[in-house]
């Protein structure tokens, strides 16, 4: 079984990590009032976020990112809430740390279990969001932290690097991106809901995340437009590297081809050429292509193609 349970005064929270059918038969057994198609979300990895209001408790869904340092991504980690008058359910994957130690702290500490769960089912309910809500801002930090290093560096390093750190941090702000925009619309109906479990001075405190959502929504953005900016740079750069070798490689090629034109006229097989019998004659067309080509590249240089 992974279910814990706290239980202070009449208040109880179920806690459930990666739950196992055993687990949700052995919920419903204790809450039977919970709808038989909320329970089936309890088993699906796939729920976007959503809220179901029912006559005895709210079904939450939410994601919150979770860093996946093997892939460097911040990927979704979905949790689902049911909040009644006396309980409160958390169901969830076990990845979010933030979460683990708060019903750690609860578990172990009598202060911190009357601070988080004195008041309420609802109350609490409102505490682990407006936590979970806090920790996308370290998640946010490291992706500035992350543009900065590139910022430092698009100037001095490989090219090659460069774009791949782009890459991989533009990957990133995506699906943080993706993950933030849609709890926004979920903490703003919670604001709103006027559901018999949920006191109405609560609506202040949802507002308070709200807006700790809205500016952590505004960071992402900023950061997207950030990295769209860096990347058009590395292209750019990549871009005049590329010109600069291809402006080498094609002076090379002009000056070599009247010298290629005057190697194979006299590697012709004619009984008659200029300066063919001439002692010098070997030396002086040397001479002539070695004056051609300095003079090509003189011109070249005053043309400022070099």
């Amino acid at each position: 079984m992974t279910t814990t349970q706290i239980t202070y005064n009449r208040f109880t929270w179920t806690n459930i990590i990666a739950p196992t059918p055993e687990d949700i038969e052995a919920l419903q057994a204790a809450q039977p009032f919970i709808h038989p198609l909320n329970l089936e979300d309890l088993t699906s990895p796939i729920e976007r976020p959503k809220i179901d209001e029912q006559d005895d408790y709210l079904f939450v869904v939410m994601h919150f990112p979770v860093w996946d340092a093997t892939h460097r991504l911040s990927r979704a980690s979905e949790i689902e809430f049911i909040v009644g008058r006396t309980s409160l359910v958390t169901v969830h994957d076990g990845m979010l740390k933030s979460l683990n130690q708060l019903f750690e702290r609860c578990q172990k500490d009598a202060e911190e279990r009357h601070k988080i769960m004195g008041r309420g089912a609802n109350d609490a309910f409102y505490v682990i969001l407006d936590v979970l809500v806090d920790y996308i801002f370290p998640i946010l930090r490291k992706v500035d932290a992350n543009i900065r290093a590139i910022e430092e560096d698009i100037f001095t390093s490989d090219a090659r690097q460069i774009i791949q750190d782009i890459a991989v941090a533009r990957r990133d702000i995506i699906a943080l991106r993706r993950i933030i925009r849609h709890q926004v619309p979920i903490i703003e109906q919670l604001e709103a809901t006027e559901h018999p479990i949920m006191r109405e001075e609560l609506e202040e405190y949802f507002g308070d995340t709200v807006d700790h959502l809205h500016k952590a929504r505004d960071i992402i953005d900023e950061d997207a437009e950030i990295i769209v900016s860096l990347a058009d740079t590395a292209n750019t750069l990549a871009n005049h590297r590329i010109n600069e070798v291809m402006r080498v490689l094609t002076v090379i090629s002009v000056i070599m081809l009247p010298l290629t034109l005057v190697s194979g006229i006299y590697g012709m097989n004619f009984k008659v050429l200029p300066l063919d019998s001439h002692p010098f004659g070997f030396l002086v067309v040397i001479g002539f292509m070695v004056t051609l080509a300095v003079s090509m590249l003189i011109y070249f240089r005053r043309r400022h193609w070099l």
